[in-house]
């Protein structure tokens, strides 16, 4: 089962997509010709045919769970990925929080706890959007970057230690670091491989049902289309599964805009109100 599992996270939804459609049309063919041999069998042996009623209560049956279970897996996979957007702007606004309240330090405090925010913006900005490969150098990086961020802010926690400002600005700089490991855990949680495997193997046998009970030109390709719109749907899953491969990606835009933000507030742009007070 690992090697499975293995082998569909290097496959991209849309290959695992086209494999599907295949193995589910070939499905249909297969029902196609075990129907063809039973109505063969039957008229053999003068044996009554089974009426299309039955036969389309099984069939709406296998459809109505098939939908159900998609749309339950859906709901988890949209609930995961709104889960990650709301992270982004959490923690831009954290780090930014942050980073203000580094601007009431002394140097050379202020200034290297800002310029390793603001190199820590831009590590988590190309964090999110890098391929899979890049991805492990970056994690690197940012795991560098919040050991020196607490390890800054420890040098300059005993210039503060007997204000009461101290306290609000580690609980900023702490709330930081928690929200890299929130963020860590909500790109690796995944639906089951199983689940989807399940789901891959219902849309194949459903496929073969289809091909066994629809008859004629006009049934069948109507049947095609919806085994398409079944196989489109899980795709689409699989997708919203992969925060760092996947094609749906939650936008940056708060972390962008975070970073615009401390480029163009830089420490010494608060020396000047300093200076005129």
């Amino acid at each position: 089962m690992s090697s499975l599992q293995d082998w569909i996270s290097e496959l991209s939804p849309f290959s695992l997509g086209a494999v599907l459609i295949v193995c589910a049309l070939a499905a249909a063919c297969f029902g196609q010709v075990v129907r063809v041999q039973s109505d063969r069998h039957q008229e053999t042996a003068g044996a009554d045919r089974t009426s299309d009623s039955q036969e389309g209560y099984v069939v709406s049956a296998v459809l109505g769970l098939l939908a159900l279970m998609l749309g339950f897996t859906l709901a988890m996979a949209v609930d995961r990925f709104e889960t990650r957007r709301a992270l982004v702007l959490e923690e831009a606004n954290a780090i930014g929080t942050t980073y203000l309240r580094a601007q009431l330090l002394g140097e050379p405090h202020r200034a290297r706890l800002s310029k390793l925010l603001l190199e820590y913006t831009d590590n988590r900005i190309a964090l999110a959007q890098a391929n899979r490969s890049d991805v492990p150098a970056l994690l690197a990086v940012n795991d560098r970057i919040l050991t020196d961020l607490w390890t800054a802010t420890s040098a300059a926690f005993d210039t503060v230690a007997q204000l009461d400002f101290s306290s609000s600005f580690l609980d900023t700089m702490n709330h930081v670091i928690d929200l890299d490991l929130a963020r860590k855990a909500s790109r690796l949680a995944h639906v089951p491989a199983e689940v989807l495997i399940l789901l891959s193997t219902y849309i194949v046998v459903t496929a073969g049902v289809l091909g066994y009970v629809l008859t004629g030109v006009r049934r069948q390709l109507a049947g095609a289309f919806l085994v398409v719109l079944l196989t489109s749907a899980l795709v689409l899953i699989m997708d919203l599964e992969r925060a760092t491969s996947g094609s749906i990606r939650e936008a940056q835009v708060p972390m962008e805009l975070l970073r615009v933000s401390l480029r163009s507030q830089p420490p010494e742009i608060f020396d000047r109100w300093r200076q005129a007070r």
